[in-house]
């Protein structure tokens, strides 16, 4: 006989389907009791919330994609309905979202943050709310606190972009999900399939939660009108998702084009996560933690199947970037929630000396294993690029006349961001700007004119890769690398931090 999905998910122990007791009137709960059920969600978003304001514009910097995000949502609807015809279809809401932020307040890098930092908090009181009804309010409130200090949630609450809070919305549904499947109502159902249909809006790889909702039904040994009720939600979500799909399905070469199948870094990453988060389980099994099943049938195919599905699909066509499926540290959290809340639970055991060195010596470990981590995240270094720096070095550069170059036209990023700088100079390549050509940005002349357009300035100011990239082979990108070498020398070289700005003058000119 098949086991029943709430002997491992639902913390009532209710059978679904069976004659439950009138309930008895509700007493009120004493002080006490009420800060104790709010603990597991109020202290991780607290926790979360100030890591995300700590250095929150992480020393003045911005890099590229978040430069996408403030140059986009900057734009009319009109020019950002356009632009998603064309490309990035699939952040169209979190862009709608983050120009109506805008609209309301045009805060610069804060603003471009916040609702990462309040997408964050949001998770992190999601995964203490999902620990709090496996594994108790204890070992809720610890697996929110691990959630929210785990160096790449904190890394993605303060980006201008939408990872975290698709985390928060497949949090939440993973929640609902959880309260569903015990057979509390239907109402959870369809709570669970809107969180996870905004989430999917939000980025399309969101969906891929519906595979590890579906392990862990099939592994509890569901019952068959609760694989029903799932079957419907999850249809509901991908039938919502259909036309975003399709749209995006169009631009799937411009968007991930640029993608390469996973590494083996990514692959080592993968394994060791999995592997932690395995040994959790295992070690609350073997201590007969008593809700030991249910959270490892919810929290290992949340943090392994989303990912190994999309790493393995890019070993054919490339598709995996680790931020894509950051949902998935929650199955990593709460095996580590509740393993603290074990542990401490026979800390009690000792006597107060011994109880008082081992807590601080905790935390000790703790903090000097995270501050570093917590510390490189917040600095410029710890992004691709540092957009901010090249603005400030191209309008220290700049002279009245001079012609700028992106190489590659990628790079036009750069600048964007930065109208007041851009318009110091001549865009020598530039054909259609990103906005009238419905492009993130631009698209540029032909090899002869940009030749010609060269030739007609004493100086160009290139904006470029740093040495050792690989350099594009299109027809534009060659004629303007060949220009420059054979017309004009090299005058000021400046290095930033993952780009280049140099000064050439033609040759003959002082």
């Amino acid at each position: 006989m098949e086991e029943d999905i709430t002997q491992h998910l639902d913390a009532t122990g209710t059978i679904p389907g069976s004659r439950r007791p009138r309930p008895s009137p509700p007493r009120p709960d004493p002080p006490a009791g009420r800060w104790r059920r709010a603990a597991p969600v109020a202290l991780p978003a607290l926790a979360a919330l100030a890591l995300g304001l700590w250095g929150i514009e992480r020393r003045d910097s911005m890099w590229r994609d978040e430069s996408v995000t403030y140059q986009v949502a900057h734009r009319s609807l009109g020019e950002l309905w356009g632009l998603l015809g064309e490309i990035d279809a699939v952040h169209g809401l979190y862009y709608l979202l983050m120009h109506a932020v805008f609209a309301v307040w045009d805060g610069g890098l804060v603003a471009l943050r916040l609702p990462s930092v309040l997408g964050t908090a949001l998770a992190a009181a999601g995964v203490g709310a999902i620990g709090a009804r496996l594994s108790g309010h204890r070992a809720g409130t610890l697996a929110g606190l691990v959630f929210a200090v785990l160096p790449i949630v904190q890394r993605y609450a303060q980006e201008g972009r939408s990872y975290a809070l698709v985390t928060a919305g497949v949090t939440w549904a993973t929640y609902f999900f959880l309260r569903a499947a015990a057979g509390t109502g239907r109402r959870w159902w369809t709570a669970y399939a809107v969180a996870l249909g905004l989430a999917s809006w939000l980025h399309e790889f969101a969906a891929l939660a519906l595979v590890a909702h579906g392990v862990t039904l099939w592994w509890s040994g569901a019952e068959r009108r609760e694989v029903r009720r799932w079957a419907v939600a999850a249809a509901a979500v991908a039938l919502g998702l259909l036309p975003l799909a399709v749209v995006s399905a169009g631009q799937a070469e411009a968007q991930l084009g640029w993608l390469g199948r996973p590494k083996a870094s990514a692959w080592l990453l993968f394994a060791g996560l999995s592997v932690a988060s395995v040994l959790l389980c295992r070690l609350l099994v073997r201590v007969r933690h008593p809700r030991a099943a249910a959270l490892t049938r919810l929290a290992l195919p949340l943090l392994t199947a989303p990912a190994g599905l999309l790493m393995t699909l890019s070993l054919v066509r490339p598709w995996y970037v680790e931020r894509y499926v950051l949902y998935g540290m929650t199955g990593l959290a709460l095996p580590a929630g509740a393993a603290l809340a074990w542990a401490i639970g026979r800390r009690h055991r000792l006597g107060p000396p011994l109880r008082f060195v081992t807590a601080c010596s905790s935390a000790a470990l703790a903090v000097a294993v995270l501050l570093p981590w917590s510390t490189q995240v917040r600095s410029p270094e710890s992004r691709k690029d540092d957009v901010v720096a090249v603005a400030r070095t191209v309008e220290r550069l700049a002279r009245p006349g001079d012609g700028v170059l992106f190489m590659p036209s990628r790079r036009r990023e750069w600048l964007l961001s930065y109208p007041e700088v851009y318009a110091r100079v001549h865009d020598i390549a530039l054909a259609r700007s990103p906005r009238s050509s419905h492009t993130l940005q631009g698209t540029e002349t032909a090899a002869p004119a940009i030749r010609r357009s060269m030739l007609a300035c004493e100086r160009v100011i290139a904006l470029t890769d740093p040495e050792g990239q690989p350099l594009d082979p299109f027809p534009q990108e060659e004629v303007k690398r060949r220009t420059l070498a054979s017309h004009f020398e090299e005058r000021e070289r400046v290095r930033v931090w993952g780009a280049q700005v140099v000064v050439y003058v033609r040759r003959g000119v002082r």
